[in-house]
């Protein structure tokens, strides 16, 4: 039994793995955390009611979401969650590139791991909006690099918003990598609706979507369906899907990418 579907002995284990867990999704539903803590609905909102009357939660309809006015952990603490994992997907999603293609490069910590990943010969173009990714390209005098402006949210470290989405509309790439916060078996999933628009602006440019998860977003909930698996052409992750979501993938046509140490595929390479 893995650390996230392990019984939580105690009330206070599960509670503590309550607010582990919320940190970095933000909103977690009642039965995702009923089948991860292996308990019933009703010990899990029992525990979220006393959080709740600690001020360290706020419950919502069919769920529980951090207190208002509270703040999902910054984007640096996320880079660091399962950073290993993320950085094994940039390498692999690295793999996809063509030496000289046009790109747009997702906000999130996944696909700033592929910005990073890109050989120093790359001579292609990046599209983003990520001021990370940004960063990144600065140290590449080969690369050509179109950065989309808007409104700076400082959460993502990411440009949002109308002038975002304007300013995607004159381009085309080969490839976009896009981030997400969870996936299922009945789609792709975002954490709030304000970052929506930006990335179905980036896809609809794209001639493939490129979707770069680690395994903790399987295990995640988010609150904001972004698009259905069969938006997507490719997914890079670093363990394989269990059966139903890997199913649901194929039925889908989705390529799965799984990179097991330096490199590793299931289905044709990249």
């Amino acid at each position: 039994m893995n650390d996230a579907t392990r019984r939580h002995e105690t009330a206070a284990d599960r509670r503590e793995a309550i607010l582990s867990r919320l940190q970095v999704n933000g909103f977690l539903s009642i039965s995702d955390l009923s089948d991860s803590l292996q308990v019933s609905d009703m010990t899990v909102r029992r525990d979220l009611r006393l959080l709740e009357q600690d001020g360290l939660v706020r419950v919502v309809r069919g769920g529980v979401s951090l207190p208002i006015g509270s703040r999902a952990p910054a984007f640096s603490g996320r880079a660091d969650a399962h950073h290993e994992a993320k950085a094994r997907i940039g390498a692999r999603a690295a793999q996809l590139v063509g030496p000289a293609d046009a790109i747009a490069i997702d906000a999130g910590t996944t696909p700033c791991e592929l910005a990073t990943a890109l050989p120093q010969s790359f001579t292609g173009s990046v599209v983003t909006h990520s001021v990370p990714v940004l960063q990144q390209m600065l140290g590449r005098p080969t690369t050509r690099v179109v950065g989309l402006g808007g409104d700076l949210n400082p959460e993502s470290r990411a440009f949002v918003g109308p002038m975002t989405v304007e300013g995607v509309a004159r381009l085309r790439v080969r490839l976009f990598f896009l981030g997400a916060a969870a996936l299922d078996e009945r789609g792709i999933y975002v954490s709030t609706d304000l970052e929506r628009p930006t990335k179905q602006a980036l896809m609809g440019i794209a001639d493939e979507v490129v979707l770069l998860v680690d395994h903790s977003k399987v295990e995640a909930s988010a609150p904001v369906l972004l698009c259905p698996l069969q938006a997507v052409n490719t997914l890079v992750t670093d363990a394989h899907p269990a059966a139903g979501l890997a199913a649901a993938l194929d039925r889908a046509g989705v390529r799965v990418c799984v990179a097991e140490g330096a490199s590793a595929a299931s289905g044709t390479g990249g």
